[in-house]
């Protein structure tokens, strides 16, 4: 993934002599940005992969397996095939584990059918959304967009399906016969202040309804029913449409570990348990962390991998060197928030939830065609670079 290989190419450059390996048994790298743009007929499934072999640091030993175990207290890994490989310092980048079935009467195969889409589960499910979302927009009817309870990477994902699906009808000329109701899991629908008057506003403008504290509990695939639980009791819709965000948590390897959150928020979860500012473990301060696995406030973006694995990365040969860690990750986290097709605004902000623009001179708060010509061409030969370490933080 990109945390992983973004934070080996730092070391690679900047750590001389050192025998740098990479555990991960995929040969197709997924450029998970783009898949919002595959749903929506805008990329394709060749957009969004590529070998990653190409990006691989040189000199890194690749090794093509997962990992089934950690073993912090004696430095260790085991591999699914039996292998156990020991390291002096570890970088966790494992992503996070789409939990469908958390959600009764959910599961994978159901994305494509019955009127059930959702972005998140790779290209095929990409591309099934795109055509589950099609008859939708061709015949009309009621379609919910979901957000789950626990922390999700690209959180502006479930917005962006909510309005690019709303554009393609309108573009369409069917708009009139769709109804939209996007059920945000908490009080707002984004957590950005700024951004959720933006969105607040367009979906007044455009005729999205929206309600707060629902989460989809459970679906009835033969019959087209949600259930949501509420602060006042569960409520059933019905839908001819529903784009399903899974809850997300650590994938059992790390949940299931000592590396895992022991207490708090995190804790259900089994996020990675490391501080929010430097990405060291808490308790394992040989260990670092990078990317969605993280137990941290905001970062589960791409975006967030740029700022992470260089500072994860510098702080890891401080602790080689003896010396302290200053390098600091202040909650960057950055999202290209389409609001149709050809219109986008670029939220960027930190864990205070302070907006931090790259482009101040441009208002990023406002939806402008150049920050969709900027998500649609810009980012993604920048986040290949980003892989090779060429991207400064």
């Amino acid at each position: 993934g990109a945390g992983g290989i973004t934070a080996a190419a730092k070391l690679q450059r900047w750590l001389k002599g050192a025998k740098i390996t990479i555990i991960d048994k995929r040969e197709i790298h997924l450029y998970q940005p783009g898949l919002t743009l595959v749903a929506s007929g805008v990329y394709d499934d060749r957009d969004v992969q590529a070998q990653n072999a190409d990006y691989m640091p040189r000199d890194v030993n690749w090794v093509k397996d997962t990992v089934a175990a950690f073993d912090p207290d004696a430095n260790k890994v085991v591999t699914g095939k039996g292998e156990e490989i020991s390291y002096d310092y570890l970088i966790v980048a494992t992503g996070c584990h789409l939990d469908y079935t958390a959600i009764e009467g959910m599961n994978e195969s159901l994305i494509g059918r019955e009127g059930i889409g959702s972005v998140y589960n790779g290209v095929d499910a990409a591309l099934a959304t795109l055509e589950e979302s099609q008859k939708f927009i061709d015949k009309g009817g009621t379609a919910l967009f979901t957000v789950p309870a626990t922390p999700i990477k690209c959180a502006g994902a479930p917005l962006k399906m909510t309005f690019l699906t709303e554009s393609r009808m309108r573009d369409a000329g069917t708009r009139d016969k769709g109804e939209f109701l996007y059920l945000s899991n908490s009080d707002r629908l984004f957590s950005q202040p700024d951004f959720n008057e933006l969105v607040h506003n367009l979906y007044e403008e455009k005729g999205i309804e929206y309600t707060y504290h629902h989460v989809l509990k459970a679906i009835d695939p033969g019959a087209r029913k949600a259930t949501f639980s509420t602060q006042d009791g569960d409520v059933t819709y019905d839908y001819d449409y529903i784009h399903v965000v899974p809850p997300m948590r650590a994938p059992d390897v790390v949940r299931n570990s000592a590396l895992a959150h022991q207490e708090g928020s995190f804790a259900e979860g089994g996020w990675l348990d490391v501080d929010q500012y430097t990405l060291q473990h808490n308790r394992y301060p040989n260990v670092f962390g990078v990317g969605d696995i993280n137990g941290i406030p905001v970062g589960k973006t791409a975006a967030s991998v740029k700022i992470q694995a260089p500072v994860a990365a510098e702080n890891l040969i401080a602790m080689i060197a003896d010396k302290e860690l200053e390098a600091r990750y202040d909650g960057y986290t950055s999202c290209p928030l389409i609001t149709g097709l050809g219109r986008a605004a670029l939220a960027e902000f930190n864990f205070d939830y302070e907006l931090v623009p790259t482009f101040p001179l441009i208002d990023q708060t406002k939806p402008r065609w150049i920050w969709w010509q900027f998500k649609v061409h810009a980012i993604k030969p920048f986040y290949y670079q980003m892989l090779k370490g060429r991207v400064p933080a």
